[in-house]
């Protein structure tokens, strides 16, 4: 807290921050973003940003780390799959089209490139991402398949290795698409299309 500065007033200027923060580094990049922008922004000092984060990096580092907490709607999402054998593929298609629509939202693809692009200055932040974020889906998605196969409605020696299968099915167009182009290049309906696909596929494999 700030000396001086009721709690709330400190809280709402940190929060401010880290939006500012989040919005100048995915516009600018690391490289290109000084904590004057985004003191300008956040409309405070700079002097302030630095009492509430010692450097860039540090600020950096926060700002992507939050992201994470994002990710259990997405735990959610893939952990409740019936296991009913009439409606499986129903139930994969509605779950598949929502996780592709979560992970292909254009604030999500900036974010994985901007640490994409920082990952041999920050190496660690980029794994501690990872495995805080689309790992640990990785993993419920995996429990979910292991719990399907154990009802005897799929096939799966490694379920681990499943949960990547799928999501790559998914996944693999559309966000590398929007990684070269450096912006997303899909509609809709074409989500929908590779989601559908990429579930028909799957059910081909491990059914």
């Amino acid at each position: 807290m700030e000396a001086n500065e009721p709690g709330g007033r400190s809280a709402r200027k940190h929060q401010a921050i880290m939006e500012a923060a989040t919005s100048v580094f995915m516009a600018k990049g690391y490289a290109g973003t000084s904590m004057d922008d985004i003191a300008k922004l956040a409309a405070v000092s700079k002097q302030t940003v630095y009492k509430h984060f010692a450097d860039k990096e540090k600020l950096f580092a926060e700002i992507v780390l939050a992201t994470t907490d994002r990710i259990e709607a997405m735990i959610d999402l893939v952990a409740v799959i019936p296991a009913d054998a009439d409606s499986l593929e129903e139930n994969l298609l509605q779950m598949a089209r929502q996780f592709l629509a979560t992970l292909t939202q254009p604030q999500v693809l900036q974010l994985r490139r901007l640490i994409i692009a920082n990952a041999d200055t920050f190496p660690d932040l980029g794994a501690a991402w990872y495995e805080q974020g689309f790992e640990r889906v990785l993993a419920t998605l995996a429990d979910t398949f292991q719990r399907l196969a154990d009802q005897g409605l799929l096939r799966i020696d490694d379920p681990l290795l499943a949960a990547n299968h799928f999501s790559g099915l998914l996944l693999w167009i559309p966000v590398n698409k929007a990684m070269f182009h450096g912006s997303p290049q899909h509609t809709q309906p074409q989500l929908d299309h590779y989601a559908d696909a990429g579930v028909r596929a799957f059910l081909a494999a491990y059914r």
